[in-house]
């Protein structure tokens, strides 16, 4: 975007209280490195001395302490400039009773949606974070502010997930964070040209001679999905000059849940005589176990720290390790599925999907200050994930009474490899009533997404007829049923390079108005070289009353994997691939070489503290996507059928890939209102009115290729139009309150949901989708100090065990198997309670 056009369209702000910030911010570039505290609170917001600013306010606010925008040096986000930032502590995250980064996130701030069960299979490996009711990846994620991998997971089937490859926060342990930051606007300038929605960054703790362990058991008032957690950490002091390491550590044992329906289906063959099979009484109708939690295990460590090795230069590493198993259940398959060999399994069959993953992440450098006037900061980061993906209690029918049980269905692995360099300085201008801040930098990313081959069985066609029953001499389809694995013609290692450079400046027009700009320019190796930019003001009416405006354009490129996944997965009724952008399917069904997605947003916003310790903040927004990157439509019918045996794809109903189909544009608007009211004999009492509105509509479809016209088929259906659009709520509300006195603690939350649309299948009718109507859910929280260092915490999340909507049975048959709307914004487990105990040293 051109300067002039970003200047043209301009909105106003400012912010409150930021006379002293360039100044405080320059000294800190220009002074030497002081000695590190001996003991450093663990919610000290600085990574060391050379980092200026902490979080302030236990509340989720703008206000905080006045960090540089332009300070290379900083780990963190600046408050008090034209980028709206809402922080999250620690205390606030804990004070939540879920065990994880992303839970705690999610119920804590309204503009964050994460459902508890982002779909099935794969999709509900890891929890996904939806900001602004944008994509999952569309949100860039940020560690110490420093970019964090992609996951290696690609989601791949239906709900909000669908077409991404995002970060998972869930493997950074609850007890490393010292508090989170989300970035709502201007992040594509500050932080990475990706960041369409905006970033979350995920600020860890620092300094040495503290501690703390909590320990925690949680379940649900069904009696199912207990969990067991332990996290804690501790800062040691390295060296003599203020050198720290802070360690972390966290681990989660969750039992699965079961909120499947009945299925009521026929399961045996019928007898000679036309009688139902005996066995169908003995089985039951209680064998569906898709819908829940699935049984996982969760182990991650952190390490945080720095070493002064001048009064100017420190040496800092940050890094992260994740271990999960996950045992997910997949559809049942009844005895007279023609995906069971009954010789093998004479009961019908529970799939599992198995994914081991392990996780990590290395970030290290040397920043300094005093190098000509200028800070600086030199850095690499690596970092990798790795699933390991198998089946079990599945069977692959077309090898008959030879198939194999238990499957190695293939591991997929992305990386990161980033080296760069960033300075920053302010110069006295004269004409400027403060000094100008310029903030560079440069660095070269390469990205690599990997996909290894499975057991044979596991994708292969063994040729066997089926053995039995109507369709005996018929072909089954291929592959390990409901979990196939990764073929040869999918496995390969696919890289991209990426060299980005960037400035930004900071201005003050007046001493009370503040002006920013940047922009970043991108050469990505096998797409484009992008250019973007922001444009930010804020103007200080008083101390106590702000206004503020950005614009921002963006750029994302496809991801990897949705470039290159390729996947077989079935239901008892039907099975679906997924086509890489390269493979001759693709090409034959109209896919082209991928787009990156533009987008462009605009937004305005107040912050203002009316009177004292009431703080208000409140935007308006509005984010136009162009070539928005999506999966296409279930595309079926006979000729689709045909064309996939052609290739030697057999027994597949349905085929999609990823593509642009779509410009998008969402308008939405928040409000964050605190209020702390100081009462006698030390009681007080914290208010909270928290409220998120964000409406994604579609602008733009493209036009539908001419092979798939020909075809009859509509490349951007209904089904994924709800994928897209109404799979998260539009609206979010959180009303809380906060007593204390003493020792004791009370939280109340009142959390509502807006509504979602449920589609059970790709060729549902609309009559039979389920429209999951908004819900209000109330948590509670008590915490007591029994002592200075010990505290012991009870609450229940969903206290009045409030379940969404239920799917019509009409639209769950014939197997009965969706109960609610796999990915309701609310959860579908019921009331859930916890109780922990926590040591403070």
């Amino acid at each position: 975007m051109k300067t002039k056009h970003m200047v043209a369209g301009l909105l106003f702000g400012l912010d409150f209280g930021t006379n002293a910030l360039v100044d405080s911010a320059r000294a800190a570039d220009l002074a030497p490195l002081p000695p590190h505290s001996r003991k450093t609170s663990a919610k000290a917001a600085q990574v060391s001395a050379l980092s200026q600013s902490k979080p302030s306010s236990e509340s989720i606010s703008v206000i905080g302490a006045q960090a540089s925008a332009m300070s290379a040096l900083s780990n963190m986000t600046p408050r008090h400039s034209t980028t709206n930032v809402e922080v999250v502590t620690a205390k606030q995250l804990l004070a939540t009773g879920q065990t994880s980064v992303l839970a705690a996130l999610a119920q804590t701030v309204p503009a964050v949606n994460s459902p508890p069960a982002g779909g099935i299979g794969s999709n509900n490996v890891a929890r996904i974070m939806i900001l602004r009711n944008l994509g999952p990846d569309e949100t860039l994620i940020l560690v110490n502010g420093k970019r964090r991998h992609v996951g290696a997971n690609f989601n791949y089937n239906t709900g909000p997930a669908t077409g991404s490859e995002p970060a998972d926060i869930s493997l950074i342990p609850l007890s490393a964070v010292d508090h989170v930051e989300i970035i709502t606007e201007g992040a594509t300038a500050l932080y990475g040209q990706d960041a369409i929605g905006g970033a979350v960054n995920i600020v860890l703790k620092t300094g040495s001679h503290h501690g703390s362990v909590t320990l925690q058991d949680s379940g649900y008032y069904a009696g199912d999905g207990v969990g067991i957690d332990g996290y804690g950490d501790y800062g040691v002091a390295l060296g003599h000059n203020g050198g720290y390491m802070d360690f972390a550590a966290q681990v989660t044992h969750q039992q699965p849940t079961n909120r499947s329906g009945l299925n009521t289906t026929q399961k045996y063959f019928s007898l000679p005589n036309g009688q139902r099979d005996p066995r169908e009484s003995i089985i039951g109708n209680d064998v569906n176990r898709i819908q829940g939690l699935s049984r996982s295990m969760l182990e991650t460590f952190s390490a945080n720290g720095s070493v002064p090795l001048s009064n100017d230069v420190e040496l800092y590493n940050t890094t992260t390790y994740s271990h999960r198993d996950v045992d997910a259940p997949g559809f049942f398959r009844t005895s007279n599925n023609d995906s069971n060999v009954r010789a093998i399994f004479p009961n019908g069959f529970s799939p599992h999907l198995t994914a081991e993953e392990n996780d990590f992440q290395v970030n290290g450098g040397l920043r300094g200050k005093n190098l000509l006037g200028w800070s600086w900061d030199l850095y690499t980061t690596y970092g990798r994930d790795q699933l390991r993906f198998g089946a079990y209690d599945t069977i692959s029918p077309t090898y008959g009474l030879d198939s194999q049980t238990k499957f190695y269905n293939g591991t997929d692995i992305s990386s990161e490899l980033t080296s760069g360099f960033k300075a920053s300085r302010h110069y006295n201008l004269g004409f400027l009533p403060k000094p100008l801040g310029v903030e560079f930098g440069g660095e070269y990313r390469h990205d690599t997404f990997q996909m290894t081959q499975g057991d044979t069985q596991s994708w292969g066609n063994g040729g066997v007829p089926i053995l039995d029953g109507p369709d005996k001499g018929q072909l089954a389809s291929p592959g390990a049923s409901a979990y196939a694995g990764t073929p040869p013609s999918a496995a390969g290692n696919h890289y991209r390079d990426i060299f980005d450079g960037h400035v930004n400046f900071d201005a003050w027009a007046t001493k009370k108005w503040e002006w920013t700009a940047g922009g970043h320019a991108v050469n990505y190796s096998d797409t484009i070289t992008a250019y973007t930019g922001s444009v930010g003001t804020r103007y200080n009416f008083s101390k106590r009353w702000a206004v503020r405006g950005n614009i921002n354009s963006g750029y994302r490129p496809p991801s990897l994997g949705g470039l290159y996944y390729s996947t077989i997965s079935s239901t008892p009724s039907y099975t679906t691939a997924y086509e890489a952008s390269n493979s001759t399917v693709t090409r034959l069904l109209g896919g082209e070489g991928r787009k990156g997605e533009y987008s462009r947003s605009y937004s305005i916003g107040i912050d203002a503290t009316p009177v004292d310790n009431f703080h208000l903040t409140a935007n308006l927004y509005r984010i136009s996507i162009n070539d928005r990157l999506e999966s296409t439509s279930n595309f079926g019918g006979t000729a689709i059928e045909n064309l996939l045996q052609e290739q030697g794809i057999s027994g597949v109903r349905f085929v999609q890939y990823y593509t642009n189909p779509v410009d998008t544009i969402t308008n939405g608007g928040d409000i964050n209102a605190t209020y702390l009211w100081h009462l006698p004999q030390g009681h007080s009492l914290e208010f909270g009115v928290y409220v998120n509105i964000a409406d994604t509509e579609i602008s733009r479809y493209r036009k539908t290729p001419a092979i798939l016209a020909a075809y009859g088929q509509s490349y951007y259906n209904q089904f994924s139009q709800n994928d897209l659009l109404r799979t998260s709520p539009k609206n979010r509300e959180t009303l809380s309150l906060t007593w204390h006195k003493g020792r004791y603690t009370v939280s109340v939350q009142e959390l509502r949901y807006g509504s979602v649309i449920f589609i059970v299948s790709p060729t549902q009718a609309s009559s039979l989708w389920t429209h999951v109507r908004p819900q209000w859910n109330t948590n509670i929280n008590l915490d007591v100090a029994l002592t200075k260092k010990w505290h012991v915490s009870v609450g229940a999340n969903n206290l009045f065990d409030k379940y969404p909507t239920q799917v019509n049975p009409a639209a769950a048959a014939p197997t009965g198997s969706y109960r609610y709307a796999t990915y309701s914004p609310s959860g579908f487990m019921g009331g859930y309670y916890y109780a922990k105990a926590s040591f403070n040293f």
